[in-house]
């Protein structure tokens, strides 16, 4: 049953998109057709978070340690972005969507498949309805070295570098916080994802496999964090605005 949705009360929801292997697996295909349904499931889930006008969504596109799976299932993962990047770009478009890509710039992304990002993000500039943010190449403890490596260059003083100074320099750095992060497949781990941001995100991890994911758990999902108290450390409500 489709169950009624109404305006999210949360800015910005993040997604570990775990299980599309496993999915394919299950039903004896090969583990690309999981890739697909994941993307399938991807445009489903988008769709219901326009309707919600949630204005930040960040999914884990592609990690830093996925290099070190096999070369078959690494050209899987990129096809699986590929499709997000190229084949339905335009659909993203139509809908106000604005592309992000955070990650690493190592060198390991085809050129072809980096040009394709740089113009998928020049294309969508001006899109405002909701910001979507493919961590792809993307590892969370790389991204704070990389952050120190930049003030570094720019000749902060290190000595006295605070928490804004390195935020100011995160990948997407006028992105706001997780408020919420969802981790499908059954595994309770962050894996990497994020790790300066979610210091106080809410986490939710679900037994569903990733392509099995629907508008009707995202619903129920928001429906358990709007119950949720976030206190950021503070007691009976306190809350710190700058946590």
């Amino acid at each position: 049953m489709v169950m009624e949705m109404n305006e999210a009360t949360c800015d910005h929801i993040a997604f570990v998109m775990d299980g599309n292997g496993r999915w394919a697996t299950q039903k004896g295909l090969p583990r690309s057709k999981g890739h697909e349904a994941g993307a399938d499931a991807l445009f489903e889930i988008l769709d219901a978070l326009h309707q919600l006008k949630m204005k930040w969504v960040t999914v884990y596109g592609f990690s830093t340690e996925n290099w070190n799976r096999p070369e078959d299932e690494t050209d899987q993962l990129f096809d699986f972005s590929s499709q997000l990047i190229l084949n339905r770009r335009n659909e993203l478009i139509e809908k106000g969507v604005r592309v992000y890509f955070a990650g690493s710039n190592d060198g390991r992304i085809p050129k072809a498949l980096s040009d394709e990002m740089k113009k998928t993000q020049e294309l969508s500039a001006k899109n405002t309805d909701t910001n979507l943010i493919v961590a792809f190449n993307y590892g969370g403890r790389n991204e704070v070295v990389d952050a120190v490596r930049q003030l570094a260059s720019n000749g902060t003083d290190l000595a006295n570098i605070s928490e804004a100074d390195i935020s100011s320099y995160l990948y997407v750095p006028e992105a706001p916080y997780p408020d919420l992060v969802v981790r499908t497949s059954g595994e309770c781990r962050i894996s990497n994802f994020l790790i300066w941001q979610i210091a106080y995100s809410e986490l939710k991890f679900l037994d569903v496999l990733w392509p099995d994911f629907t508008p009707e758990h995202l619903h129920e999902v928001l429906a358990e964090y709007e119950q949720r108290e976030r206190r950021y450390g503070g007691l009976n409500g306190e809350s710190s605005e700058t946590l």
